[in-house]
């Protein structure tokens, strides 16, 4: 029998909730304890799902671990898995992403803080700095954002290994077409609220919080930004605002449905200064065409709410079949909330966590 996995990343270590029904959870953890996990994932390419948690360790360090039976023993790569070169004159802050190729069964990506891109060949064990990104002429005028300087997004293209966009705070949306022998800005049409009038629309630098990619077809993309909420219909070739009708552009997650395309979710947060719901009202917005128009969805969430939502603590369970997807976010006063009909009704997974800074989901 199926059950559904979420694994929950926070300042003090990795939780893991189960459920066979996505109403009633049990959790367990932490694991890692001593780190603060950023960055998971669940890869069931291969004959058993591979879970993947980026940590950096009060006492080791970043580094990513992996777990071949669901968390109950956990590995981690060769001594150094993930390292700058030498020659870079960097170290390794933190990993902020990861992700499996879905066109590639043993590729795993990685972005780190500072802004650099990894490959791994062997299933996340170990990985390679991709020179190219690093080495662009841009890199040293990518700026930190407020929580750092990092790559938070990586979007492997579903068919084609040798297409990946990344996004970056601050320094915005990249990509590559040639398995990244080169890499070109994306990021027409993007707002940079935070620069002067005369260059709010540059070629790079914007901050860019979430990028995702919609289910069905892969040249449609939506980004979450420093402020606005936008939509590509060519693959990050240019951008389109698709705000009207949220009650604020600032937030950080955006999420596309598994299967069905033109269905997304974003969390609004009233602002860079305050970045708590709006009003203190605790809601999720979802949009069925694309962003053209937006419902908020609140039932079972609370009022008087201010906390706030990172940009990987959202995301959808990828239950197979006709069934409705399950959503899940997970905010900074360490609760988890659970819905099982993709937004109309929600419940507690669990509470009192430390700060959620990642949450993931599956089916195994």
């Amino acid at each position: 029998m199926s059950q559904t996995v979420v694994m929950i990343g926070t300042r003090k270590g990795l939780f893991l909730a189960t459920s066979d029904d996505r109403k009633a959870w049990q959790v367990s953890g932490p694991d890692e304890i001593r780190g603060e996990v950023h960055a998971v994932a669940i890869d069931k390419r291969g004959e058993r799902p591979r879970l993947l948690m980026a940590s950096r360790s009060w006492h080791w360090g970043p580094q990513i671990l992996r777990s071949d039976d669901l968390g109950a023993s956990w590995d981690k790569g060769p001594e150094g898995a993930i390292r700058f070169p030498e020659d870079t004159g960097s170290a390794l802050e933190s990993v902020w992403s990861i992700a499996p190729s879905p066109a590639d069964e043993r590729v795993v990506w990685a972005g780190t803080e500072p802004s650099a891109l990894f490959r791994s060949t062997d299933g996340g064990e170990s990985f390679a700095m991709v020179r190219s990104l690093w080495d662009h002429p841009h890199r040293e005028q990518w700026g930190a954002g407020f929580g750092g300087q990092a790559i938070h997004t990586l979007l492997p293209h579903p068919t084609d290994p040798q297409r990946l966009t990344v996004a970056m705070s601050t320094g915005g949306v990249y990509q590559t077409r040639d398995g990244g022998e080169t890499w070109a800005p994306s990021n027409v049409g993007i707002k940079a609220e935070f620069m002067p009038g005369e260059i709010q629309y540059p070629e790079f630098g914007q901050c860019v919080h979430k990028v995702a990619r919609d289910a069905q077809d892969p040249d449609r993309l939506y980004a979450q930004n420093h402020g606005g909420v936008y939509r590509s219909d060519d693959e990050a070739g240019s951008w389109t605002s698709i705000a009207d009708g949220l009650p604020s552009d600032f937030g950080f997650p955006v999420v596309a449905h598994p299967r069905t395309p033109g269905t997304i979710w974003v969390f609004p947060l009233n602002g860079a200064d305050g970045r708590f719901p709006v009003d203190g009202h605790c809601a999720v917005y979802r949009s069925r065409d694309a962003g053209s128009t937006w419902e908020a969805l609140s039932t079972g969430l609370p009022d008087a709410y201010f906390s706030a939502v990172m940009r990987d603590a959202m995301c959808t369970d990828d239950a197979a079949g006709e069934g409705q997807a399950g959503l899940y976010f997970g905010s900074r006063d360490g609760t988890v909330f659970a819905s099982p009909d993709e937004g109309d009704s929600w419940g507690v997974v669990a509470e009192h966590l430390p700060d959620v800074l990642c949450v993931r989901a599956a089916t195994v």
